[in-house]
């Protein structure tokens, strides 16, 4: 197994354990399994488990993936943390519509969809970041 591929898995399989972990105490815990009403908006416990813990995952994996996993690319610090955000807002809306989906129209667990929700979110987030948001110009 290639290094990077290596530590990709590892500080990503890391970075997923903290926001499934974040996810389910906020969504057991904090909210127990309440809407959050915000005033202008409310949010099932899903969705508002996952936009919060996704505030914190967004920070770490920034920071892992450009310090530990791609060392090696050459584009300017704010090149790719705009690039990290649009292909972490894609997975998130992939994330967010899968959950909908599994949760509210199939009335799966939402612990469970979160957990499946997030393979197939791992293998969009890696060839996205490979590809595009760490890549090294030239």
């Amino acid at each position: 197994m290639p290094l990077q591929t290596f530590r990709y898995a590892a500080c990503g399989g890391g970075n997923t354990l903290m926001g499934l972990t974040l996810y389910t105490v906020i969504h057991e815990y904090t909210l127990k399994g309440r809407n959050l009403d915000l005033g202008f908006l409310v949010l099932s416990p899903h969705i508002a488990a996952l936009l919060i813990s996704c505030t914190a995952t967004f920070i770490v994996g920034f920071f892992l993936m450009k310090y530990v996993v791609f060392t090696n690319s050459n584009l300017r610090g704010r090149i790719q943390l705009f690039r990290y955000f649009l292909s972490f807002f894609t997975n998130l809306v992939i994330n967010y519509f899968l959950l909908k989906c599994f949760v509210d129209l199939w009335h799966w667990d939402a612990i469970a969809s979160q957990v499946l929700t997030t393979i197939v979110v791992i293998a969009v987030s890696y060839l996205s970041q490979k590809h595009f948001t760490f890549r090294s110009q030239g």
